[in-house]
C-alpha cells in the first residue's frame, strides 16, 4: 500500500476557513473575584473583562445603562441651543424648513425621524436626498439651489453636511439658514453653517460620543419637543426610529446609544410606527437572526429564510433589526427610490405601510440576487486574474463593467472575509470614469490608503473601515501599483487572514438555556460589544449534509469523562468548505432555535480549524515518529511518513492492512496496497478512535 503516494488517487479537493484565532488573554482569578461581587457566572465577567471593564462601577453602568446619570445634551453640544432656537423660530413664523438627507439607514431613518418630530410640533417641513447613482454623498448645490427657489428658508442636513463647505457657503449667500447635523470626520475647515451638532465635535468621554446621524437628529428632535412642552406621544416613535437607525448604521453600542437602543428594542415589537410594524410582518423577523453575516459599514448582509416569522416578540434583538429590518431599508437606498422608505417610516396609514414594505421586501431580493451574481463573477475574475500574486501585492483592486454601484460595497466585505486582504472593487460609470468602493483589514487603513492615491483620484472618502472613491479609467493601471505600494508598507504576511477574536473556551457540557440567559445580560449586541465567541477545542463531527444555499448543518461531539454530549450547528455560506474534517477545533456563537414550540441551543459556526495537537505533529512530526499501541485488544503499528510534500499519518494492523490519512481530510485510504486501497470515510468510528489511540501514542513516545 506504500508505494503510490496518495495524490495520485482521486479525492474531493478541500480547504478550511483561512483565519487566523486571537484568543483573548484569561484572567480566572480576576474573573472569579468579579464574579462574586456581581453575582454573575465567571464566564460572564471574563466576557466583561474582554471587553475592557475593570472595576464593578463599570460593569454596573454597562449592566444596568438607565443607571447612567447623563449630562444634558444642551451642556455637551455647544450648538444646540442656537438649533433650537432657529427650529422655534421658523415653527413659529412657518418658515419652510428643508432636511437634506443621505440614503443609507442611517441617513433614511434620521430623516424619517425630523420630519414626523417637525410636523407633529407643527413645523412646515418637507426634504431631499441626493441620487445615488447620480449625485453621490451630501449636500450639494442643486439642491440648495432647489431650495432656495422653493422659498425655503431654514435647511437642516441630516447624517452629511460637515464637508459641504462650498453647497453651505452658497446657501448663506442666497439668505438660508443652515444647520448641519452630522456623525462623520471632522474636515480642516468647517462649513460656514449657523450651527453644527457632530458628537466628533465633543468631549471624546461624552456618553454621547458615539451616536450616529439618526442619535444625534434624536438628541435634536427631543430637546425641541421638551423646550415646547410637546414630549406626549413623540419620544416612542422617535426611539423606535433612532434604534433602527442606530442597529443597522453600525454604530458602537455603548454610551448612551447602549442605553436607549436597549429600551427601544422593548418597545419595537410593539412599536405604534404603521412602516415598522409592516416591516416586521412582511420581513418576518424571527426572535434571532438566522442568516449569515454581513461586512464593514453595513447593515449586516444575510441569506433569507422567507418562511421565517417573529415567534418570540418579547425577545426581539438587535441582529433582528440589523440584519433582517435594516437591510429592506438600505436596499432602497443601494438601489431603489430613498422616498419609499422615508414615506414608509413617515405614514401612520397601515395599508400604505404594507404596501411600501413589500416594495422594500422586493427590492432587498432583487438586491440578494445580484450581490449573488457579481460575487461570484467577482471570485471567478480573482481566481483567473489575482490570486497567484495575491500574498504579494497583499491587496485586491476588482474592476469591471456592468456591476451596480449600489452593492459592490457588500461585495467587497465578502471578497475581504474570503481573501483575507483588502478590497478595492469598482465598476464603470461611463468609458471614462470608474467608481468604486473599498474595505479593509485591521492593519490597513482604508482612508489613509485613499489618501496616498489622492492624485489620481477624482472624489474620495471613509475612514478606517471603509471608504469610496471615483477616478478616471486611465489611472487605473497606477491606482493598483500604489495601492499595492501602501499595503505592502502596512501588511505582514500574518496579517493576510481574516482575524476571529473569540472569547474563551467552554466546554460542550457547560452549553445550555442557562448560559445562554445569562448571556442576555450583555445585550443589545453590536460594534464594540460584539456578541460573544466561544471555542472547543478538538470536538468530533458526526454527522454534515449542506442545506440552502450552500450552508452547512452539522452535529458535533465532545467526550468528557467517558461521556459524549452532542449539538448541532449550522456554518452559514460555508459550502466552499464541505466535507469539514472529522476532528476540528470550533469556534461560534450561541444561538437559540425555535421547532415545533421547543426552543434548543444551537452553534453558529463562525471558525474552524484543525486541532492544535494535528497541526503540530503534521507540521513537525514527533522524533522518534514510529511506535506500537493496542486498541480494542489488537496491535498496531503507526507513524509519520513524507508524502510529496506533506507529511501522511500511516497505522496498520496485525494483517498487514494500512489506514492513511492526510491533515485535513475527512476521507483516507484502507488497504493492503494503494493500486487495490478503498477510500474510507475516517470522521466515522471505529477508523475515528483508532486514529485518535495512534496520535496519542505517538504523542506518549515523543515525550519519552
Amino acid at each position: 500500500m506504500l508505494d503510490r503516494p496518495v495524490s495520485e488517487l482521486s479525492k474531493p479537493s478541500r480547504r478550511l476557513p483561512n483565519q487566523r484565532w486571537q484568543i483573548y488573554p484569561q484572567k480566572p482569578e480576576f474573573a472569579q473575584k468579579l464574579a462574586v461581587l456581581i453575582n454573575v457566572s465567571p464566564i460572564i465577567s471574563q466576557l466583561l473583562i474582554n471587553r475592557g471593564m475593570e472595576t464593578p462601577e463599570q460593569v454596573q453602568a454597562f449592566l444596568e445603562p438607565e443607571s447612567l446619570v447623563l449630562p444634558s445634551p444642551l451642556e455637551e453640544f455647544p450648538d444646540l441651543a442656537i438649533s433650537l432656537e432657529l427650529l422655534q423660530n421658523a415653527i413659529a413664523s412657518q418658515t419652510k424648513i428643508a432636511i437634506c438627507g443621505d440614503y443609507d439607514a442611517d441617513g433614511m431613518t434620521s430623516t424619517a425621524l425630523l420630519l414626523r418630530s417637525l410636523r407633529t410640533l407643527g413645523a412646515q417641513v418637507d426634504y431631499a436626498i441626493p441620487s445615488r447613482m447620480h449625485e453621490g454623498y451630501g449636500i450639494n448645490k442643486r439642491i440648495v439651489e432647489e431650495f432656495h427657489s422653493e422659498g425655503v428658508g431654514l435647511i437642516l442636513t441630516v447624517d452629511n453636511g460637515i464637508s459641504a463647505f462650498e453647497p453651505v457657503a452658497r446657501a448663506r449667500e442666497l439668505g438660508l439658514a443652515v444647520i448641519i447635523t452630522d456623525h462623520h470626520d471632522i474636515p480642516q475647515k468647517l462649513p460656514p453653517a449657523n450651527a453644527i451638532l457632530n458628537p466628533k465635535l465633543i468631549a471624546e468621554s461624552s456618553p454621547y460620543r458615539g451616536v450616529a446621524g439618526v442619535g444625534v437628529a434624536y438628541i435634536l428632535a427631543v430637546s425641541l419637543a421638551q423646550q415646547l412642552g410637546a414630549t406626549k406621544g413623540l419620544i416612542q416613535p422617535m426611539l423606535a426610529l433612532f434604534t433602527l437607525g442606530t442597529i443597522a448604521d453600525l454604530a458602537p453600542l455603548t454610551g448612551v446609544n447602549r442605553r436607549w437602543v436597549k429600551r427601544g428594542l422593548q418597545h419595537l415589537p410593539k412599536s405604534n410606527l404603521a412602516g415598522v410594524r409592516a416591516l416586521i410582518q412582511v420581513g418576518g423577523v424571527q426572535a434571532r437572526g438566522d442568516e449569515g453575516a454581513g461586512g464593514a459599514g453595513e447593515a449586516g448582509e444575510k441569506i433569507p429564510n422567507p418562511k421565517s416569522k417573529i415567534q418570540n416578540p418579547k425577545s426581539l434583538k438587535p441582529e433582528d433589526i440589523g440584519f433582517r429590518l435594516g437591510p429592506r431599508i438600505n436596499a432602497i437606498g443601494r438601489i431603489g427610490n430613498p422616498q419609499t422608505v422615508i414615506e414608509l417610516l413617515t405614514t401612520d396609514d397601515m395599508g400604505v405601510a404594507l404596501e411600501l414594505a413589500k416594495q422594500c421586501e422586493q427590492t432587498n431580493t432583487s438586491r440578494q440576487l445580484m450581490c449573488e451574481q457579481i460575487e461570484q463573477e467577482a471570485i471567478a475574475y480573482v481566481e483567473t486574474e489575482f490570486v497567484a500574486s495575491l500574498q504579494k501585492d497583499c491587496v485586491l483592486v476588482v474592476v469591471q463593467p456592468n456591476w451596480h454601484h449600489g452593492v459592490i460595497g457588500i461585495v467587497a466585505s465578502r471578497l475581504v472575509e474570503r481573501y483575507g486582504v483588502p478590497v478595492f472593487i469598482g465598476t464603470y460609470e461611463d468609458e471614462e470614469h470608474i467608481r468604486g468602493s473599498a474595505r479593509g483589514i485591521p492593519e490597513f487603513h482604508v482612508f489613509e490608503a485613499l489618501e496616498y492615491c489622492h492624485d489620481l483620484l477624482g472624489k474620495f472618502g471613509g475612514h478606517k473601515a471603509a471608504g469610496g472613491f471615483s477616478l478616471p479609467v486611465e489611472n487605473l493601471q497606477v491606482l493598483r501599483s500604489r495601492l499595492i505600494e501602501f499595503a505592502n508598507q502596512c501588511l505582514e504576511p500574518q496579517h493576510l487572514k481574516p482575524l476571529l477574536k473569540i472569547d474563551a473556551e467552554v466546554n460542550l457540557n457547560h452549553i445550555n438555556q442557562q448560559l445562554y440567559q445569562q448571556l442576555n445580560a450583555l445585550h443589545p449586541c453590536g460594534m464594540d460589544n460584539p456578541d460573544p465567541v466561544f471555542w472547543t477545542p478538538n470536538v468530533q463531527v458526526i454527522e454534515q449534509k449542506i442545506v440552502g444555499k450552500g450552508h452547512i448543518k452539522l452535529t458535533i461531539a465532545q467526550t468528557i469523562d467517558n461521556q459524549e454530549y452532542k449539538i448541532k450547528a449550522i456554518a452559514w455560506r460555508w459550502g466552499d468548505y464541505f466535507r469539514l474534517p472529522p476532528r476540528v477545533d470550533v469556534a461560534y456563537k450561541l444561538r437559540e432555535n425555535y421547532f415545533n414550540g421547543k426552543t434548543t441551543i444551537e452553534l453558529e459556526l463562525i471558525g474552524v480549524r484543525l486541532p492544535i495537537q494535528l497541526q503540530q505533529f503534521f507540521a513537525s512530526p514527533p522524533i522518534p515518529s514510529s511506535t506500537t499501541f493496542e486498541y480494542n485488544q489488537r496491535h498496531y503499528t503507526c507513524g509519520f511518513y513524507k508524502n510529496g510534500i506533506e507529511a501522511e499519518l500511516r497505522i496498520k494492523n496485525s494483517e498487514g492492512k494500512v489506514l492513511v490519512m492526510e491533515p485535513g481530510d475527512i476521507i483516507g485510504l484502507l488497504g493492503t496496497n494503494r493500486q487495490e486501497a478503498k477510500e474510507v470515510d475516517i470522521s466515522q468510528p471505529p477508523y475515528d478512535n483508532i486514529i485518535q489511540a495512534a496520535l496519542q501514542a505517538l504523542s506518549v513516545k515523543s515525550e519519552e
